[in-house]
């Protein structure tokens, strides 16, 4: 399932011919991009609001993931509404095509050192899964939650935040440090459900690396899809090992050392990486382009 992605082709992934809207977004900024992932978060966190509320008699307060229905409703459906808005903009812009078609500049052969690791720390979260304390009803659940994180969190930073960066001007190296930045700083959100400040910093650590390592899949594969798809797997499979949300892995099962050994080596290698990525994509460069 890890590997399917590669397969797609270009083709099937885009369908949008609107041509790009002229406007106040037709003129990208860093400040702009800034402004979008503020709105965008206050939006999904003003929808998870509204959603704990109707929905209370579905969410587990102390638990998010105790039930398929508190998964679904606490979780999920916050992150699917996001994500439909997300879709919405980038359609009335008709950023559609440039987000989800090739893209303007390929990667290097050391590029898939980023999707391997990812890729098996996902092998890894699998292993050390003790499946016997999960229902079918909660996997399923994280499974979709993980098709919802994808396209959300990959869309805005992987999508719509590195096609403004680059239509600033900006090199690869600053879109990849400031588009994984802006991804991990996304989740110090988590101060306000009364995460430990030490866990949050650590996840913020944490999405850097792994914000670099999904920029470095998307230009190695040449498609958001392959993006999509591992980190859409990334976040079910955490779970699904640790036994909770944003839970620290603990243990000492020879699955559980692995884990722990390729996220180090996943954050060791992204700050490596930021010294290699190189190149700018320009409007007349072709899609094959190499960097």
């Amino acid at each position: 399932m890890t590997r399917e992605f590669l397969e797609i082709p270009y083709d099937l992934s885009v369908t949008n011919t609107t041509p790009e809207k002229s406007g106040f977004w037709s003129r990208p900024t860093l400040w702009k991009l800034l402004l979008i992932v503020v709105v965008y978060l206050a939006f999904y966190l003003a929808v998870g609001q509204v959603i704990s509320r109707v929905f209370s008699d579905q969410i587990d307060s102390d638990n998010v993931v105790a039930s398929a229905s508190s998964i679904i409703f606490g979780l999920a459906l916050p992150i699917a509404i996001g994500a439909v808005a997300l879709l919405i903009f980038i359609v009335k812009l008709g950023w559609l095509r440039s987000i989800f078609g090739p893209q303007p500049i390929r990667g290097r052969g050391w590029m898939w050192i980023g999707p391997i690791l990812v890729a098996a720390a996902i092998a890894a979260h699998l292993t050390g899964t003790d499946w016997s304390a999960w229902s079918a009803g909660e996997i399923i659940s994280l499974l979709a939650l993980g098709v919802c994180v994808g396209i959300a969190e990959e869309l805005l930073t992987r999508g719509i935040a590195v096609k403004m960066l680059r239509d600033a001007g900006h090199g690869e190296r600053f879109v990849a440090v400031v588009s994984s930045l802006l991804f991990a700083l996304m989740h110090t959100v988590n101060f306000i459900s009364g995460m430990e400040v030490s866990t949050v910093l650590a996840t913020v650590v944490y999405t850097f690396g792994f914000g670099m390592c999904m920029y470095l899949t998307m230009r190695v594969t040449g498609t958001i899809w392959a993006a999509i798809v591992l980190h859409g797997l990334t976040d079910p499979t955490t779970i699904l090992s640790t036994g909770g949300l944003d839970t620290s892995v603990t243990g000492a099962s020879g699955a559980t050392v692995v884990a722990t050994f390729i996220t180090i080596l996943l954050v060791l290698f992204a700050v490596v990486a930021i010294f290699f990525v190189r190149g700018r994509v320009s409007q007349e460069q072709p899609a094959n382009a190499t960097s």
